[in-house]
């Protein structure tokens, strides 16, 4: 059974610095891709970053336009934890985040339902 669990989260100021982890468990990211995701209230989930890996080396890593720059994702040696170090923090960055697993290679990682398997969130704010 795969788990994803997101960890990190919490409340900081505009310019701020956050990293988030999400820890898989019943997983092997040898295959497929991982990425994040967030959502705010009343809007869609959206795409912000993504990463795949091949040998233990980044075969991609891809941004949303808003966070480039800024946000960087990452993914530890067992490619088994991914993290996502968020800085310069704006108010706009506020959302729940959450962890995705299972993009199949060639899929567009921006599309939510190209991902199987989720965490439940962990929520950012941004704010003075």
């Amino acid at each position: 059974q795969v788990q994803l669990v997101e960890s990190g989260g919490g409340s900081v100021q505009p310019g701020g610095s956050l990293r988030l982890s999400c820890a898989a468990s019943g997983y092997s990211s040898r295959s497929n891709g991982m990425g994040w995701f967030r959502q705010a209230p009343g809007q869609e989930r959206e795409g912000v970053a993504a990463i795949r890996t091949r040998d233990k080396r980044i075969y991609y890593a891809d941004y949303a336009d808003s966070v480039k720059g800024r946000f960087t994702i990452s993914q530890d040696n067992a490619e088994n934890t991914v993290y996502l170090q968020m800085n310069s923090l704006k108010p706009e960055d506020t959302s729940m985040y959450y962890c995705a697993a299972g993009l199949s290679f060639g899929v567009n990682w921006r599309d939510r339902w190209a991902y199987p398997y989720w965490g439940q969130g962990t929520q950012v704010t941004v704010s003075s």
